[in-house]
């Protein structure tokens, strides 16, 4: 269920539009199992998923001198929290569609970030937050260390083209042996507000997903992207 955080940031307008980029196979299993995968963070392709930047860790290091415990506990939370990504942006990104579709099969899902809130109500095992990831300089700047989210929750400044929100589990409590994360939850209907089909796929491609989506008994609305369309002059 989604919990409201006080440490953790979030754009004020639910109306925020938010984006998902994905491949037909994960749209199909999500729209099956009516479930949102969430990654474990140290299994994503950037490597400083929930670690500190170098000032962080330098104070850290210092306050685990005689406490080696305090250090392996932070690095051990990477094992606990599980993410799911969205990409913040009035309009879709060709970006995002290069980098999270590897063939021209891909999909974008449209939501707001108040139908992402309302959407996560239904799951009752995990509590869910939402928060807006800031990008920062990792040999200069700081992170706070006050919160077991914070590092997950900082990117370096290389990513900032990602304009990435999260939605972010700790599971840590539970006992969980997590593989390569979970899979929670999530009102379909209330978390889908529009589908995009990738601007390089052809008809039939975009046929095949609305008749496939129908079979499946959602009626959400379904156009093809027009990053592709023909040029007026």
């Amino acid at each position: 269920m989604y919990t409201s955080h006080p440490n953790i940031q979030l754009p004020n307008d639910p109306n925020t539009i938010v984006w998902k980029y994905l491949d037909l196979s994960k749209f199909l299993d999500l729209l099956l199992s009516r479930q949102l995968f969430m990654s474990r963070s140290d299994k994503f392709e950037d490597q400083y998923e929930g670690t500190f930047s170098e000032p962080t860790y330098e104070e850290i290091k210092k306050l685990s001198e005689h406490n080696p415990a305090f250090l392996k506990y932070y690095k051990s939370q990477r094992e606990k929290v599980v993410v799911s990504s969205w990409h913040i942006n009035e309009y879709e990104s060709f970006a995002m569609w290069q980098i999270f579709t590897q063939n021209s099969e891909g999909l974008a899902l449209q939501s707001t970030i108040g139908r992402l809130q309302k959407a996560l109500e239904v799951e009752q095992n995990y509590k869910q937050y939402i928060g807006e990831v800031n990008y920062i300089d990792y040999k200069k700047e700081y992170i706070p260390f006050d919160d077991l989210f914070f590092p997950f929750l900082f990117k370096r400044k290389s990513f900032q083209y990602e304009r990435e929100i999260r939605v972010i589990s700790d599971v840590s409590a539970l006992g969980l042996e997590i593989d390569n994360g979970l899979k929670i939850q999530i009102d379909i209907n209330q978390l889908i507000e529009k589908i995009y089909i990738h601007p390089k796929s052809e008809n039939w491609y975009k046929k095949l997903v609305i008749e496939l989506v129908r079979k499946l008994g959602y009626d959400f609305e379904i156009e093809k992207s027009d990053l592709e369309s023909d040029i007026l002059i």
